[in-house]
């Protein structure tokens, strides 16, 4: 599956606000999703590739993420956060069961030479679709030390627990510190 990057050039799409998204996904307007699909498939993919480098898994997670996005609109909250926020943290969510899963790891042990030799290619197109996207060139605007903890919980697929340790920081010094640091990417992205 060929993953399309979001096209700019075709003045022909509507453009929609985030509420008349999240209105039409809920009442299963097809349209809307599809111009869901075509605006975001490119960064929630990146963002998969990061965790999963298996070009094939992550096309099956891309596609199971939009899925439960279409299925589970209705357990969107905004007054939680933004509608892309709440697409990245699900398809972060999937990318991280896939990988935690005994299928994925047993994937791993039986890979062969040139799966591997392959893989340095794939994670380094990764990392030049997610500057595509101007996700990376905010994140490094982020303090070094806010900067470091996306890095390990939104692209190295780490939990907080598993950052704390390490960090070797408190569990709480993290969460507080990652709220933050969202905080502050909330407000480079404005």
């Amino acid at each position: 599956m060929k993953i399309k990057a979001p096209n700019t050039a075709l003045p022909t799409l509507p453009l929609y606000t985030e509420e008349e998204l999240i209105l039409g996904i809920r009442n299963k307007d097809q349209v809307m999703f599809g111009y869901l699909y075509d605006h975001y498939c490119g960064s929630l993919f990146g963002i998969i590739r990061r965790i999963v480098p298996e070009e094939e898994s992550a096309e099956d997670i891309l596609q199971e993420a939009f899925v439960k996005i279409w299925n589970n609109i209705g357990s969107y909250d905004a007054g939680k956060g933004r509608l892309f926020t709440w697409m990245v943290n699900l398809t972060r969510n999937l990318s991280i069961d896939h990988t935690r899963s005994k299928l994925y790891k047993t994937g791993l042990k039986n890979q062969g030479l040139s799966n591997s030799v392959n893989k340095i290619n794939r994670q380094q197109s990764v990392a030049q679709n997610t500057d595509q996207i101007g996700l990376k060139t905010v994140v490094e605007k982020l303090k070094p030390g806010y900067k470091e903890l996306i890095d390990l919980l939104y692209f190295g697929g780490y939990t907080q627990d598993e950052v704390a340790k390490e960090l070797n920081m408190p569990l709480g010094t993290v969460k507080t510190r990652t709220r933050a640091a969202l905080q502050q990417l909330r407000e480079l992205m404005k």
